[in-house]
C-alpha cells in the first residue's frame, strides 16, 4: 500500500484513536475542541464519501468537503440510535468506540475502493484546488457559489470551535425527593391507623453551582377540589414537627457514572386524626418564607401559609406529596 496515496485515509484511523485517548483523559484545550469536532462533523462523512466515490471524475474537492459535513451530521445520529438500542445506551464511551470503528472500517473499505479505482482520487492539493476552482470557462455564478461555499464552512467551523470552546453553563437544579423506609421508591406509609409511626427518607443533591442553605418545611394538609370553581379547597392545615435546614456544597451533574445521594435524612411522623390526608414537603432555598403567628387551634387553612400549597400545587415551590389515608386504632 503506498502511504503517499491513502495518506488521508490513514490519518483518519490515527486522528480518530488520538481523539478518543484526549477525550477519555479529560484533556481540554482549543487543539482538543478542533480535533473533537473534526472527529464527530467530518471524518464519518469524509470516509464513507470516500468508499461511495473513489474516482477522481464523480466528485470535485468542494463537493467531497461539503458532502463529508452533511453525511457526518447524518451518520452520527444515526450511530447514536443504534446505540439506543444496544445494552451500552448512548454514553460517551461507547459512542466513541462506535465511531473510532466506522471510522477505521470505511477507511480500509476506501483504501479498497482507491486501489481498484481507474483513476482514483487523491486528497487535493493547493495546486488541484487551484485548478478546481478554476474550471474551464468558469461562470460568475460557479465562481460565487465556490466562494460561497468556502466562506460558509470556515464560518461552522468558527462557530462551532468557539461554541465547543465556551460552553453555556450546565442547567442549575436541585433534586428533591422521598423514599420508603428501605431507601426505594416504594413502600410508602400510605396506609396507617391514628398514632401509628411511619417513615420515609428524605433526600437532597444540589446541582445550583454553588453553597445552598435548603430549609424543608413540611405540613399535614386536609383538602378537597372544587370542581366549579377548578380549585383546591383547604380545610385544614397543620405543621408538622421535624422542620430542618442543611447546607450543602454543588456537586456536578454525573450521568456517566452511578448516582449517588449527597443528602439524606430519615423522617418519623404520626397522624393523630383519623381521615385521607396530604403530608407537603416544600423546598425553599437561601431563606424560608415568613410565616404569621400561629392561630389559636393551630390550623393555618384561613391564613397567609395556605397560599405556600396553592403554589406549590401550581408548580411554583419545589415540593413533594405523600398522601396518607389514616384509620382509627384497632380496638382491643
Amino acid at each position: 500500500m503506498e502511504f503517499k496515496k491513502h495518506w488521508d485515509l490513514i490519518t483518519v484511523i490515527v486522528l480518530s484513536i488520538i481523539v478518543d485517548v484526549l477525550i477519555l483523559q479529560n484533556t481540554r484545550g482549543i487543539i482538543q475542541e478542533i480535533a473533537g469536532l473534526t472527529f464527530v462533523l467530518f471524518l464519518p462523512g469524509y470516509v464513507l464519501i470516500a468508499v461511495l466515490f473513489p474516482e477522481k471524475r464523480e466528485l470535485s474537492n468542494l463537493e467531497r468537503i461539503a458532502l463529508s459535513f452533511g453525511l457526518s451530521i447524518a451518520v452520527v445520529p444515526l450511530i447514536g440510535l443504534g446505540l439506543n438500542f444496544t445494552p451500552w445506551g448512548v454514553k460517551l464511551k461507547p459512542l466513541l468506540v462506535s465511531l473510532t470503528a466506522f471510522n477505521t472500517v470505511f477507511a480500509i473499505l476506501a483504501v479498497y475502493q482507491r486501489s481498484r479505482a481507474v483513476e482514483p482520487w487523491t486528497p487535493f492539493t493547493v495546486k488541484e484546488v487551484t485548478e478546481k476552482l478554476g474550471m474551464e470557462k468558469p461562470t460568475t455564478l460557479d465562481k460565487t457559489l465556490s466562494v460561497i461555499l468556502i466562506i460558509s464552512i470556515i464560518l461552522s467551523l468558527g462557530i462551532l470551535t468557539y461554541v465547543a470552546s465556551h460552553p453555556k453553563p450546565g442547567e442549575k437544579l436541585t433534586e428533591f425527593y422521598i423514599l420508603g423506609p428501605e431507601g426505594k421508591a416504594s413502600n410508602y406509609p400510605t396506609n396507617l391507623r391514628v398514632g401509628q409511626k411511619g417513615i420515609v427518607v428524605i433526600g437532597i443533591v444540589n446541582h445550583e453551582g454553588r453553597n445552598v442553605t435548603y430549609y424543608v418545611q413540611i405540613w399535614l394538609v386536609n383538602l378537597t377540589w372544587d370542581d366549579r370553581t377548578n380549585t383546591p379547597v383547604v380545610y385544614e392545615m397543620y405543621p408538622m414537627p421535624g422542620w430542618f435546614n442543611v447546607t450543602l456544597p454543588p456537586v456536578p451533574v454525573n450521568i456517566e457514572g452511578n448516582w449517588t445521594p449527597e443528602f439524606k435524612k430519615n423522617y418519623t411522623f404520626s397522624i393523630d386524626k383519623p381521615g385521607k390526608w396530604q403530608i407537603w414537603f416544600l423546598l425553599f432555598k437561601d431563606r424560608p418564607p415568613e410565616l404569621p403567628q400561629a392561630p389559636a387551634n393551630g390550623n393555618y387553612a384561613e391564613t397567609g401559609p395556605k397560599n405556600l400549597i396553592l403554589d406549590a400545587m401550581n408548580g411554583r415551590i419545589q415540593s413533594l406529596k405523600l398522601n396518607v389515608e389514616v384509620k382509627e386504632p384497632v380496638r382491643g
